[in-house]
């Protein structure tokens, strides 16, 4: 596609960008009343039978994916049309789901405008090594990228990591603001949880939240890294690098049931998320229905998007995904097939 083209498509989704206040409302009715609604509930539960109460967990966490979808378009300033409300149902949102909003909006912002540029790495993504990186690396900086890329660390611990802890301290150098709304969010939290403790006893607490919080934040990494983390997948440097090529080639349409792009918000369609953040997640797949030019990128289902769990480095010359079980067979076949080397240079 011409960079004429992209520009067309930029103008033909603008139309888009317009959230609807009807519509925004009624995705905060039906998504934060069933979550107190089946935490209510799973409290009940708990006098009849735990299995009860840890199924309605993981409903309730699909909801607070949901929740955290929200939060998501609040960042983007595409939930409302005024920056306020985005910016109070945002911290609300953000409290629910251990997210400060402005620390949180501001390393996203830098996700998307730097997704796919192997030259501005390290900002609100995956930590992803190229081949040649990972070679030329010391025997510690290889062990800690298999250990970060290792799954159970980064869907099981990586949650525990980012969510309850990572997020609570602001960057060096965070404005007033951002300082100000993490403390805010760290405050409500440990509130929250205290009056819950208090009111219900912290053992029927963790029951509940606990399982909620696992199971969301496991999803959510999940989500963020398999719309990226595809073989096929788009990295290029600095020089080369292009915003909608990096939209269109380096996220993925993740094609779900029904159910799962509901409690998801619609965030499988990232390519068009990142072709254009200012669209609310409940008119993307309008976008993607009427333009046909989206609709022709790399689609995954869950059963192929499991696949990504093997891939670990960026093969910059094949411009693709490995697992480090590739590339000790690549390094084996230079080894038995070493470069010829021309009789001038004998």
């Amino acid at each position: 596609m011409s960079k004429q083209n992209h520009s067309q498509l930029r103008k033909q989704i603008a139309p888009y960008e317009k959230s609807n206040t009807k519509a925004s409302v009624w995705q905060v009715f039906n998504t934060l009343i069933p979550f107190f609604i089946l935490w209510i509930f799973a409290y009940l539960s708990l006098s009849v039978s735990y299995v009860l109460t840890f199924m309605i967990c993981v409903v309730a966490a699909g909801f607070l994916v949901r929740i955290f979808i929200i939060f998501h378009d609040c960042c983007h300033q595409s939930f409302f049309k005024n920056r306020r409300a985005n910016q109070i149902l945002g911290t609300i949102t953000g409290i629910m789901t251990f997210v400060p909003y402005e620390q949180w909006k501001h390393s996203h912002s830098i996700h998307h405008a730097t997704s796919s540029n192997l030259n501005k790495r390290g900002i609100g993504d995956v930590w992803v090594l190229t081949v040649d990186e990972y070679i030329r690396s010391s025997f510690w900086r290889k062990l800690g990228y298999r250990i970060y890329r290792n799954p159970f660390v980064m869907f099981v611990l990586g949650p525990i990591y980012i969510f309850l802890i990572d997020y609570r301290f602001n960057a060096k150098d965070a404005r007033l603001k951002e300082r100000i709304n993490t403390y805010v969010t760290n405050v409500s939290i440990v509130a929250i949880i205290g009056v819950l403790c208090w009111t219900i006893g912290w053992q029927a607490f963790l029951l509940i939240q606990g399982p909620i919080f696992l199971i969301s934040g496991s999803l959510g990494i999940w989500l963020f890294y398999v719309q990226h983390q595809f073989e096929d997948s788009y990295f290029e440097n600095e020089e080369e690098w292009d915003y909608v090529k990096a939209a269109l080639e380096g996220s993925s349409y993740y094609k779900l049931p029904r159910v799962l792009q509901w409690l998801t918000g619609n965030i499988g369609f990232h390519h068009i998320h990142h072709l254009s953040p200012r669209v609310p997640n409940y008119k993307l797949e309008e976008v993607h229905n009427n333009h046909q030019a989206l609709q022709d990128v790399q689609t995954i289902t869950i059963r192929s998007s499991l696949k990504s769990l093997h891939f670990r480095l960026w093969d910059e010359k094949n411009k693709r995904f490995i697992g480090f079980k590739e590339l000790k067979q690549l390094q084996a076949k230079k080894k038995l097939n070493p470069p010829k080397v021309s009789a001038s240079v004998k």
